[in-house]
């Protein structure tokens, strides 16, 4: 390609809307225009990239025996109904309704549609399984698009989709598409993590995020230095906690007059103690049916598990009405000692770990010291219902500590068991005749994420810094003077040669000044830069630039192809 023949230009200014690197750096380099809100126009250098993303997915599926299908982007209602999520999916959905008044919406994910496909088929045991998948642009109509390609409204995403015939089928499978996933993203350069996640509305119950790892991400990962555990924090456990405490060292309990003190801060400082000596006791709405929750005060709930043990499609903090009506008093003097029997009471594994607690004494302005588990208050049950935090005990090991970290969620894995058969009968005949619903698995990447996410972890100030697998273009030639007729048949044959070495390259033959090629360069973020100038070309040699490292070096010109695409070609199947 020649630049002065591409449709393209590079921008000095930053949108204002435009907040994290990727995002300045992909308006800056002319990868892509916002057309709308959260809408994007893929320009030639993002689509190449997003099309070498796609490429190594292709192969690392279509290598594990998936076959690929493309269904519409528009899907009917009926089929959202059947599973009960065209309710539950809430303002995220597009919904509209075609010219004979029918329903139908944008699909932000395919699970019934790829159910429905293959109940259409399926009728005997024998014919899986199967893995079915997709590349194919998305819709959610996100609440706060931002960040760019990071959370967009449209979007392009690989989902895929398995059916077995039993569990051991379907955990196969899962472990199988870990396995792909492992390869596509070491395959496209980036640094990444799988970590335990939570599964979200997609349902299911086993899921595994990939993050590629960034200061901007907006997940937050604890994984362990002495072992390979990881999870994103939603779903990371917290130690495991002694739950017999020493009885002889409880304390006599005492009521305190604390008056106008309702949060920890506030209780804490009036009564000078630390607020890692409280026992924080929060009501919840879990489909609409009160519970207290109990943990310690240097804890905060982890609502995701909560929700998950409850089995609750909604979950809320209670509305001061509500705690009032069922507790009797208003929060920040709720405790769990004297609470009407009728309420569940849940408690963290914190609330072990601790001995003579302060809480509330469900008495307006007061408060009860010396509160202590087994003897003053019993919960119904006693789970891990927290956030994990860097510092503590990793929880497989039980050696090393958690360390956090901040991650781009790039693709994600889910068992999904038989939600969604059962729900819209995708099953098949067994050996004896008897009807049993597919076992099912699915598995997403975002595809425009994960380019960005590689522009979030390989940057400088200068510009982008691609990993070579999904470079746009990996080489590009520079000729810095080209009324000198030396330096420009130079540049013609050394570009011709990368094309037939099968070499991604460009040529900048742009009449411009050499400073504004070389910040061009940096800012596009080509693998490699082929420099000629009179006086290397006079001199046999081009100076070539690397451009994660900085290297310079100069290569004799007979030489530059062979020896840049062996460092192409070796760091193509490294993927670095």
């Amino acid at each position: 390609m020649r630049l002065s023949q591409s449709f393209y230009r590079t921008l000095k200014e930053i949108s204002k809307d435009a907040q994290i690197p990727s995002h300045q750096l992909m308006f800056r380099a002319g990868m892509i225009q916002q057309l709308s809100s959260g809408i994007y126009n893929y320009l030639p250098l993002a689509l190449r990239s997003i099309r070498k993303i796609e490429n190594i997915i292709r192969e690392e599926l279509d290598s594990r025996g998936c076959e690929e299908v493309l269904m519409p982007a528009v899907v009917p209602a009926d089929l959202w109904q059947e599973t009960g999520r065209w309710d539950l999916y809430g303002d995220l959905l597009l919904r509209f309704k075609d010219r004979k008044g029918n329903d139908y919406c944008m699909a932000p994910t395919h699970e019934e549609v790829i159910t429905d496909m293959v109940r259409r088929n399926l009728k005997s045991w024998k014919q899986l399984p199967w893995n079915l998948y997709q590349i194919q642009g998305k819709f959610r109509d996100e609440f706060r698009p931002r960040y760019g390609l990071m959370r967009g409204r449209e979007f392009i995403m690989k989902d895929a989709y398995s059916f077995d015939l039993d569990e051991d089928g379907a955990r196969r499978s899962y472990w199988q598409m870990y396995e792909a996933y492992t390869a596509i993203f070491s395959r496209c350069g980036v640094q990444f993590r799988a970590v335990d996640a939570a599964t979200g509305e997609i349902g299911g119950d086993m899921s595994h995020e990939f993050q590629v790892l960034a200061s901007s991400g907006e997940d937050l990962i604890l994984s362990c230095k002495s072992c390979d555990y990881a999870a994103n924090i939603e779903k990371a456990t917290t130690p495991r906690i002694q739950l017999t405490p020493d009885e002889s060292t409880f304390e006599v309990v005492e009521t305190v007059d604390t008056p106008g003190q309702k949060t920890i801060v506030e209780v804490s400082s009036f009564l000078g103690t630390d607020p890692s000596g409280f026992l924080k006791s929060l009501v919840y709405e879990a489909d609409s049916k009160p519970v207290v929750v109990l943990i310690a005060g240097n804890r905060d709930v982890n609502e995701s598990k909560l929700q998950a043990f409850l089995g609750a499609g909604t979950l809320r903090l209670a509305s001061d009405s509500m705690v009032e009506k069922t507790i009797g008093i208003l929060p920040g003097y709720v405790g769990p000692v004297g609470l009407p029997p009728e309420i569940p009471v849940i408690a963290d594994l914190s609330v072990g770990s601790g001995i003579n607690w302060i809480s509330g004494a469900n008495e307006a302005d007061k408060h009860i010291r010396n509160v202590n588990l087994g003897r003053d208050f019993n919960p119904s049950r006693i789970l891990d219902i927290a956030f994990a935090a860097a510092g503590d005990t990793c929880p497989r090991c039980d050696e090393g500590r958690l360390e956090e970290h901040r991650g781009i969620e790039v693709g994600q894995v889910f068992y999904l068991g038989t939600k969604y058969s059962k729900l819209m009968d995708c099953s098949y005949l067994d050996e004896n005749g008897d009807a049993r619903p597919a076992e099912m698995g699915c598995y997403g990447i975002g595809v425009g994420r994960t380019m960005a996410a590689a522009i979030e972890q390989n940057h400088d100030e200068n510009g982008i810094i691609w990993p070579v697998p999904i470079a746009p273009w990996e080489v590009v030639v520079l000729p810095l003077q080209l009324n000198d007729e030396a330096v420009a048949d130079t540049a013609e044959t050394i570009y011709e040669g990368f094309r037939l070495a099968g070499i991604d390259t460009v040529i900048d033959d742009r009449n411009e000044r050499a400073g504004f090629k070389f910040k061009d360069a940096d800012l596009i973020g080509y693998p490699v830069q082929v420099v000629l100038g009179s006086r290397s070309v006079a001199a046999g040699k081009a100076e070539v630039k690397f451009r994660a490292s900085g290297e310079k070096t100069e290569i004799p010109l007979d030489d530059v192809v062979v020896t840049i695409r062996d460092w192409i070609l070796e760091r193509r199947l490294g993927g670095s």
